[in-house]
């Protein structure tokens, strides 16, 4: 007579139940960690591409304000003779301006300024260059650095004295042999501002300043 074994079937626990409830919970958490970690990564690489491409955007309008120092340079040297009045056409001053506000952000320029000072507009009252390969548009400014126009004047105007070469032997020879010093005629050279503004295509804004004498 055969018997046959009966496997007997133990029912699931209580726990184990709970334990795969706390699985499911366990995994939804890291699931949504993972998400919000990936799109932090994703802003993260969006934010660093826009600040290279503005850093880069901001070094291509610094290097083209060399081009706005040159032509103004080359503007100076073929109007010497006419620096003593205003040329604002070519964006030419004959007198510093202290007081004008150079970037248009309502700084104060000076520190002998006083409240209403005025803003360059740059639209108007400055020389405008054609714009770069990359659509940087430059313009420029030039002042004279003397209190008012007129001719140039080592009282009211910076300048440096440009002595050329000369002889004064002649006061410390023998009487024999005297010969009077020579000296060449001392002339003053005038220092000259240049402002060089330049905008970009992404709304980015440099400016560069440099002084020259002529």
């Amino acid at each position: 007579m055969k018997t046959t074994a009966k496997k007997s079937i133990r029912p699931k626990s209580k726990a184990l139940d709970k334990q795969q409830g706390v699985v499911l919970l366990i995994a939804l958490i890291m699931l949504v960690a993972m998400t919000m970690a990936g799109v932090a990564l994703v802003r993260s690489v969006d934010t660093t591409t826009m600040i290279a491409g503005n850093l880069a955007f901001k070094q291509s309008a610094t290097s083209s304000g060399d081009r706005g120092v040159e032509t103004a340079i080359a503007w100076l040297t073929t109007n010497a003779g006419s620096l003593e009045a205003d040329n604002t056409a070519g964006g030419y001053y004959a007198a510093s301006q202290d007081c004008l506000d150079l970037t248009g952000n309502g700084s104060k320029p000076s520190a002998s300024c006083t409240p209403p000072y005025t803003a360059l507009d740059w639209d108007a009252n400055a020389a405008t260059l054609s714009a770069d390969a990359v659509g940087n548009k430059i313009n420029y400014v030039i002042h004279r650095m003397c209190d008012a126009a007129g001719p140039l004047d080592g009282g009211s105007c910076a300048t440096e004295q440009d002595t050329q070469a000369g002889s004064s032997t002649g006061g410390v020879r023998q009487m024999t042999t005297y010969q009077p010093g020579t000296w060449a005629t001392v002339a003053n050279r005038g220092y000259y501002r240049i402002t060089v503004r330049v905008s970009g295509p992404r709304d980015n804004m440099s400016y560069v300043q440099t002084f020259v004498s002529l």
